[in-house]
């Protein structure tokens, strides 16, 4: 089976630009189309947070739209760019939204995989953060079935990944969502958005990763102190595969390249 991630979309409103440089919608539609074209195509697809750039009711109405292409189930995940009512209002078919209100956190039953999303959102604040409520919403739902393999998508990641600017707001109580994570041995994988990069590292015991943004990217910068900026590099997006034994994670681009071409010609291998 496999898992779609998309990740941080920022849908503005028709005619105006997400930091004044950029249309998001397109980089949305393309990566809808890329999706929708897949063979095989993925099971569900989960986008992780930042869904839209200002958690307003028309930005929710354009993103709505612009995903409504996507011939799979999707499932809609918190980032601190949006609003949790606004969201709810815009999708009152989506009934797992309200599964834990106030929160948006919910179980995904994606065949032979559980996909736990968790709300990591402070309104206002640009970092992550867990509280008592979400901790134990996470520790129930990854020992409601422990021979299973699970995935955990979160906006916010709980680790540093040396892009300063974004480092800096940290994640409250990241130890204790680590702690928690450690004693769960069917978590496969922790997967996040909000850094607009793929980066990957072990954590808690298991292997935690970030995604690129479908549309704009965080410039990659590991100097101390530097601001964050962001680059117009290739976006992208993650597909999870589960063979029965292993997740891998692939990052995929947008953008399809040319090919593919034969390694090798009637039976040659090409120089």
């Amino acid at each position: 089976m496999i898992v779609a991630q998309i990740s941080d979309l920022h849908v503005k409103e028709d005619g105006r630009l997400a930091y004044g440089v950029l249309d998001t919608a397109p980089y949305v539609r393309r990566v809808v189309a890329r999706i929708a074209a897949l063979d095989p195509p993925p099971d569900v697809v989960v986008a992780s947070g930042d869904l839209v750039d200002g958690g307003r009711p028309r930005e929710y109405a354009r993103l709505r739209e612009l995903l409504a292409l996507l011939p799979m189930p999707y499932y809609l995940a918190m980032g601190n760019h949006d609003a949790r009512d606004a969201l709810r209002d815009a999708f009152p078919d989506h009934a797992y939204l309200r599964d834990a209100v106030p929160y948006v956190q919910y179980v995904v039953d994606a065949g032979d995989v559980r996909v736990v999303v968790t709300d990591t959102t402070t309104p206002g604040e640009h970092g992550g953060a867990m509280d008592d409520a979400r901790l134990a919403y996470v520790d129930r739902a990854l020992a409601e079935e422990p021979s299973r393999a699970t995935m955990l998508v979160l906006h916010h990641a709980p680790f540093a990944t040396g892009i300063a600017g974004m480092d800096a707001p940290g994640f409250a109580r990241a130890d204790d969502l680590a702690a928690i994570v450690r004693r769960h041995a069917n978590v496969e994988r922790v997967t996040c958005g909000h850094l607009h990069r793929p980066i990957v590292t072990r954590w808690a015991g298991t292997v935690a990763m970030t995604v690129p943004s479908v549309a704009h990217q965080v410039t990659l910068d590991l100097r101390p102190g530097v601001p964050e900026t962001f680059s117009l590099e290739p976006p992208g997006f993650a597909l999870h595969r589960w063979d029965g034994r292993t997740l891998v994670s692939h990052v995929v681009p947008v953008d399809v390249a040319d090919g593919p071409y034969p390694f090798r010609s009637d039976g040659a291998l090409i120089d």
